[in-house]
């Protein structure tokens, strides 16, 4: 077992949420980095955990090999205890959020009480928040929360002294099982991919110098790669491999049925891409290949159903599938192997997902094409809408296909 980080006296990080990307990724860069991370988190069994510790487990697995790390020096503060969180904000060297998107407005109180703290203490120093949420406008939204919680007065610093950064998640971190969690709270399994891109752009002030840390300008064009090529994929190998009965993501796309058609959606999203952005066609193939490796790792034991959950979010006009059809439209490609994933989303179901027993419930009231209309504005008279429908009639049917 490896130990990064060594006690001392260290510049603080904050991150918002000790989960899978919190502890799987951004503990280890900042620690890495001589800084002390203090997580935020509402999991009171963990936060005391890591606090008794001052240290936790990260399991790096890879294809080839599974090493284990201590990541310290680290703290955490009940993200329910405003008061205590606002001052660790005060005195941060940099502020990075992993909460999930849903809960961007649950963070931006205690974010925007610990900047008062800190400019009435006169803290000249500007503030960096790195948001590492998989939303496209998440720094935007965390902003205007930011600013609605702040007094009208004070509102104008934020844009000259706060940098609200957005960030490129591509390391796979499951979920931990209640077997590994019950085993070790604190333990996080994650690959070892170590890149985190950001925008060069928006940071406030100097760039903080952080491992795997890479920040890249204009940055839309590496937003838009992990968004339509990254996260359509892994969301098709959720729903298609639900449908197929499948409950890892490497077993979907170990099935060549699934494998052919997120293929094809990848192929489709490329050309887009390629497009939009002038991305070099070979590299960007490189890229996937090296991706669909990735998923291929069995010791991730990455399921379907963190791949799949949460379908009406990522049904939404502008997210991995439905905006990658659109790209790929605008383009003159025709979304044959998207509109399977799609169609695929629209049949998920899991009793444990909240946002897809939704969802069925609002199929079956009111039919797939109208769902697809109010959640993804695709009508079902168009071209996108034709094939997505044909695709869910004959998913539903179980049709030889």
């Amino acid at each position: 077992m490896t130990v990064s980080g060594k006690v001392s006296e260290r510049p603080t990080a904050v991150v918002f949420g000790a989960g899978s990307v919190g502890r799987g990724f951004l503990g280890q860069l900042f620690t890495e980095s001589g800084y002390q991370v203090v997580f935020v988190d509402v999991d009171a069994a963990l936060v005391a955990a890591l606090t008794s510790r001052a240290a936790y487990t990260l399991r790096l697995s890879g294809i080839d090999k599974t090493e284990d790390l201590v990541i310290a020096p680290v703290r955490a503060v009940d993200g329910r205890e405003t008061a205590a969180v606002a001052r660790e904000v005060a005195h941060a060297a940099l502020v990075a959020t992993a909460v999930g998107a849903r809960a961007l407005p649950a963070i931006a109180r205690p974010i925007a009480q610990g900047l008062l703290l800190r400019w009435q203490a006169s803290h000249a120093q500007s503030l960096n928040i790195i948001v590492c949420e998989n939303l496209h406008d998440a720094p935007e939204q965390l902003s205007g929360f930011v600013v609605d919680a702040l007094p009208q007065a004070e509102r104008m610093q934020l844009t000259s002294r706060v940098g609200f950064v957005p960030a490129v998640i591509a390391r796979m971190a499951p979920v931990p099982t209640p077997e590994q969690r019950a085993a070790d709270i604190t333990l996080v399994v994650a690959e070892p991919y170590k890149v985190l891109p950001v925008s060069r752009d928006a940071f406030v002030g100097e760039v903080p110098d952080v491992a795997g840390l890479f920040p890249v300008a204009p940055f839309e064009a590496y937003t838009a790669r992990k968004l339509f090529i990254h996260n359509a994929a892994h969301a098709m190998l959720g729903y298609l491999g639900a449908y197929r009965g499948h409950r890892y993501g490497y077993e979907a796309l170990d099935d060549a049925w699934v494998h052919r058609r997120v293929g094809q959606a990848l192929k489709e999203s490329s050309r887009a891409l390629v497009s939009a952005f002038g991305f070099e066609p070979v590299a960007l193939q490189e890229h996937i290949d090296y991706l669909l490796l990735r998923f291929s790792n069995r010791a991730l034991g990455d399921p379907v159903s963190r791949l799949a959950r949460d379908p009406l979010r990522k049904l939404a006009p502008n997210d991995r599938l439905v905006g990658a059809a659109r790209l790929a439209e605008r383009y003159g490609v025709e979304s044959q192997g998207l509109a399977w994933g799609i169609a695929g989303a629209l049949t998920y179901s899991d009793p444990e997902d909240p946002h897809a027993v939704a969802m069925q419930a609002r199929v079956q009231a009111e039919g797939a094409a109208r769902v697809l209309s109010e959640v993804s504005g695709i009508s079902a008279g168009e071209d996108l809408g034709k094939l997505v429908l044909a695709h869910y009639e004959a998913l539903v049917s179980d049709r030889d296909f």
